[in-house]
């Protein structure tokens, strides 16, 4: 009798979906290669620490961060660059636990400017900053669970040397990783060292993180300050400097250490926030970047690419877990009624007899497999032209074995969240 399982063609209908997001990751690891190899990327690898010392002003946005914003202000305090062109300016958005105590305590700093208001958005705490120094030159933001290193303002300072950046990026890794998740994430983090690195030299950047970025105050001043950006006020007005023809610029050895989720929902709402925010910026007020040659590689391949990778990991997930299902459905009526002990021996084969030449290889996880060493290798590459410390050993095996089973669920709740014009909170 026909075994209808066995005999049966092999379904190629679900590759076909897979194919065009697996080629498009390829397609953009080839341009990041390129671009990294180009001589304008060459160049800003080669830039030294710039030796100029314009007047900054350092803003510390705070929501109850009481455990965390000393070690900031310390850190700010550390920075090398003249005492007199630093100013430091705390401000607290209405925290109801002691932050407003840990914040008073740094007043009698020459340095420090303390602004307390009632809670009205990180957006606003920004702005107050940006007006408590009218005559600063350059505008710093520092997340209030961030660190920075000793010399990552003079790395930042030398970015302004071009009169068309209005904005610089850091390189951010993850403060003292302990767990396996924070790990994970230190090592996608360092992978965004190189990608910013890389994309900055072809003003690719759209977003200039909370955790450490430099702004040209009168090109802030001239957009009009911050906006809240659907809870993504960083994205928001990086994309608001580049589409007033500004650039965004990349300080890859400007080193700054951050705080990550330390669990798994902590890090889902974090990251539906920025998915919420990347889709709703994109799909509202910037809607004309997309696809506009008039900006570049930014929109032509980067916030294209970035919807597809949306899409592509949601779908890619659920035809794995599709597949998943399928084989174990499949596997279970195949060997019902067989002994475990000789369905062990067939799926689990002897290591001595084994012979790889004879396994299974699709054209489709080879081209995974070339993707996932792409992404591998500018995780490398980050950890080398930022010369961050520490072993990445453990968040690679960690990015592996996890990033691609928890990423689909703040997809999936991020797109959700859009098409049912749902809004969470950030806190």
């Amino acid at each position: 009798m026909q075994n209808t399982v066995l005999d049966a063609p092999p379904n190629m209908s679900l590759d076909f979906f897979a194919y065009p997001f697996i080629f498009a990751a390829i397609y953009f690891q080839a341009f990041l290669l390129v671009t990294f190899l180009s001589a304008p990327a060459v160049a800003s690898r080669r830039r030294v620490a710039s030796t100029k010392t314009p007047l900054v002003a350092m803003i510390v946005p705070c929501y109850n961060e009481e455990k965390t914003v000393r070690g900031t202000v310390e850190s700010l305090l550390a920075l090398d660059y003249p005492k007199d062109q630093l100013r430091i300016i705390l401000v607290n958005d209405g925290s109801i636990d002691g932050t407003a105590a840990v914040m008073d305590s740094f007043a009698h700093e020459p340095q420090v400017t303390v602004i307390h208001q009632k809670n009205q958005g990180k957006h606003v705490a920004l702005n107050a900053g940006i007006e408590a120094v009218p005559n600063a030159e350059l505008i710093g933001c520092l997340d209030a669970d961030s660190f920075v290193e000793a010399g990552a303002l003079r790395e930042m300072i030398g970015c302004f040397d071009d009169p068309q950046v209005g904005a610089s990026t850091a390189a951010m890794s993850v403060h003292k990783p302990s767990n396996t998740l924070e790990r994970m994430q230190n090592a996608e983090y360092i992978l965004g060292i190189a990608l910013r690195h890389i994309l900055a030299t072809v003003n690719g950047l759209y977003v200039t993180p909370g955790p450490f970025s430099v702004y040209r105050r009168d090109v802030v001043v001239e957009l009009g300050g911050f906006r809240n950006g659907h809870n993504t006020e960083d994205m928001e007005m990086a994309l608001r400097i580049q589409r007033a023809g500004y650039a965004i610029d990349s300080a890859p050895l400007a080193r700054v250490f951050t705080k990550a989720p330390r669990s798994v929902p902590a890090l889902v709402k974090q990251r539906t926030r920025w998915t919420t925010g990347f889709l709703r910026n994109m799909m509202n007020e910037y809607r004309d970047l997309v696809g506009n040659p008039q900006y570049g590689a930014l929109g032509l391949i980067v916030l294209p690419l970035g919807f597809l990778a949306i899409i592509g990991g949601i779908i890619m997930f659920l035809l794995v877990a599709y597949q998943t299902v399928k084989h174990i459905v499949e596997t279970f009526f195949l060997t019902s009624g067989v002994p475990v002990a000789y369905t062990l021996s067939t799926f689990v084969p002897n290591a001595e007899t084994l012979q790889w030449f004879y396994l299974p290889v699709s054209i489709m996880a080879l081209l995974a497999f070339i993707a996932l060493a792409g992404s591998l290798l500018f995780m490398v590459v980050g950890k080398s032209i930022s010369k961050t410390p520490g072993s990445m050993s453990a968040g690679i095996i960690g990015y592996l074995l996890l990033y691609g089973l928890i990423a689909p669920f703040w997809l999936i709740r991020a797109v959700a969240d859009v098409a049912t014009s749902n809004k969470r909170s950030w806190r």
